[in-house]
């Protein structure tokens, strides 16, 4: 159904900035398209600008974050400014919840699509342009000295013109947790699947490396249509994370996959996290020549997808 200006369907960027006004009347919800342990995420109209938007509630009430350290993560999403990384338009307080405002992903989430139609993973071409738009988005927030913290498919947004951008979107609250970001931390934030070995040991903090070792198991839940360990409880996941041999592609039964792939994911599970490369190195990998443009996954991707909330809604009923 044609409707509102879906401009900030195509993920906003360029152009002049809009003034998103700050009060709760000024948004109407739609569907619900995403949800966490203390935030859901909906659809809305931004009726001043005729806009659809995303709308991230947070209820302060199930978060275990100060209220201080949710403002200051939400104006912080407001100053980013990269084609790669979600940005907030806005954001204020209501009641219990605060509200963030952002640019409406039209095609949800990677982790939606494979779920919904690519259920045992991506081909080689369209994981290289994904990955190579999220370390483009990681190089920059590593470079403003930020670790994401949270690098996994469900966090990898597509926009409705096939644009890639890493946010943080439903399952996680990431961006809402305590913690100061800028240095080296001891905070237990991610999920166990796709968090780094040091992050687990909580021995000596941890960098923007642990980003680069969860950029390399999401490249193997972008090939598998899961992450490695995905099965098993989360206990079990941190041990197998740290006693086992870091998982790769196997040279056997991963032969649809370049060797160069398979060299890119080696690279980034080391365990140690000094000899892991930095996102900006990794971008120079022989693997990321494949990549195509954004026309290419809107192409492969969106065309024929039904819609993100019919998929949302779809996917909880799967999980309840």
């Amino acid at each position: 159904m044609a409707g509102p200006n879906e401009k900030a369907a195509a993920g906003g960027g360029g152009g002049e900035r809009r003034k998103y006004p700050i009060h709760m009347e000024d948004y109407e919800l739609y569907e619900e398209i995403g949800q966490g342990v203390s935030a859901i995420v909906y659809r809305a109209l931004c009726k001043p600008l005729d806009e659809i938007v995303a709308v991230k509630v947070v209820d302060f009430e199930r978060t275990n974050s100060d209220l201080n350290n949710i403002v200051r993560e939400a104006q912080t999403m407001i100053l980013i400014d990269h084609p790669n990384v979600v940005k907030a338009h806005c954001s204020f307080a209501k009641d219990q919840t605060l509200w963030v405002v952002m640019p409406y992903m039209a095609g949800g989430s990677c982790l939606h699509i494979m779920k919904s139609v690519h259920p045992t993973g991506f081909e080689e071409p369209i994981i290289a342009t994904i990955l190579r738009e999220v370390l483009k988005g990681l190089e920059y927030l590593h470079h403003h000295g930020s670790i994401h913290r949270d690098v996994k498919a469900g966090n990898i947004l597509v926009d409705s013109r096939g644009g890639i951008k890493l946010g943080d979107f439903g399952v996680s609250a990431c961006l809402f947790d305590s913690g100061d970001r800028q240095r080296a931390r001891n905070t237990f934030v991610g999920t166990p699947c796709w968090m780094a070995p040091e992050v687990m040991e909580q021995l000596h903090g941890y960098d923007f490396r642990a980003d680069i070792w969860s950029f390399g198991i999401t490249a193997l839940e972008l090939a598998h249509g899961h992450a490695p360990f995905s099965k098993y409880p989360p206990m079990k996941v941190l041990l197998m994370t740290l006693q086992n041999a870091p998982p790769g592609l196997d040279y056997e039964r991963d032969k649809k996959f370049t060797r160069n792939f398979k060299q890119m994911v080696a690279m980034c599970l080391v365990k140690d996290p000094s000899k892991r490369p930095s996102a900006k190195k990794l971008l120079k990998q022989p693997f990321f020549k494949q990549a195509r443009s954004t026309d290419f996954i809107a192409r492969k991707l969106l065309e024929g997808l039904p819609g993100l909330g019919v998929r949302y809604q779809a996917l909880k009923v799967q999980w309840f």
